[in-house]
């Protein structure tokens, strides 16, 4: 299943820097792709895979990672993803649920609503 959400409801640029975002839920992973604006109004896209871990206490966390990918860089990251993707399909398969679609559990739900929620960091606040 996959969101889309687009933020452009009206909103002046100075009071978010949400464009675009899409969630792919992917098995254990959650995907986020959010079009982001920075104060000069060049946009740039975070990736940022989400996955469910547990500490040692026993309680669950969300481990995060992220990376920021700007628009001079676009075209060679597609080629470089698309050719290593088409490669690994070639030599290696698809994975057998690769084309299959997931109904998201209960609990992925909820992961996506926390992670929604706390992923707002000052780090990625853009200091132009």
């Amino acid at each position: 299943m996959m969101d889309e959400l687009n933020n452009h409801d009206g909103l002046d640029r100075n009071e978010r820097d949400d464009i675009f975002s899409k969630v792919v839920r992917a098995g254990k992973r959650t995907y986020f792709f959010d079009v982001k604006a920075t104060r000069q109004n060049d946009y740039y896209l975070t990736i940022t895979e989400s996955k469910k871990r547990f500490g040692q206490d026993g309680k669950f966390f969300f481990e995060k990672h992220k990376i920021f990918l700007y628009k001079e860089d676009f075209e060679k990251f597609a080629e470089g993803l698309n050719e290593v993707v088409d490669y690994i399909k070639a030599n290696n398969g698809e994975a057998p649920e690769y084309n299959k679609p997931t109904q998201p559990t209960e609990e992925q739900e909820v992961e996506v609503l926390q992670n929604e929620l706390s992923n707002i960091s000052f780090d990625d606040l853009d200091n132009n």
